[in-house]
């Protein structure tokens, strides 16, 4: 467990220790979240990421994309496409 002081300005110092468990570095931003009645704290980058994974969830099977290669194949084709219209416009 660890312990933090609240200034009369609302702030607080994070601990250390947690500083480290969160990957937190000297301009990094917190969010506070509330679940079941208790506020978690974590690293904003970390937890946009993972509300970006959860939006993206189920959108690869979706896609038919089912392997590692499936993706490279289709950014060969995006790509592909990308240059033969890129030089067909200049063409």
């Amino acid at each position: 467990m660890e312990l933090a002081k609240v200034t009369t300005r609302g702030q607080i110092t994070i601990p250390k220790e947690i500083r480290k468990k969160l990957n937190l570095k000297e301009g990094d931003k917190v969010v506070f979240i509330e679940e079941n009645g208790k506020i978690i704290i974590e690293n904003s980058a970390v937890f946009a990421l993972r509300q970006i994974q959860n939006e993206f969830k189920g959108e690869a099977e979706k896609a038919g994309l089912k392997s590692e290669q499936d993706i490279v194949d289709l950014v060969k084709k995006i790509r592909k496409e990308m240059w033969e219209e890129q030089h067909a416009n200049n063409g």
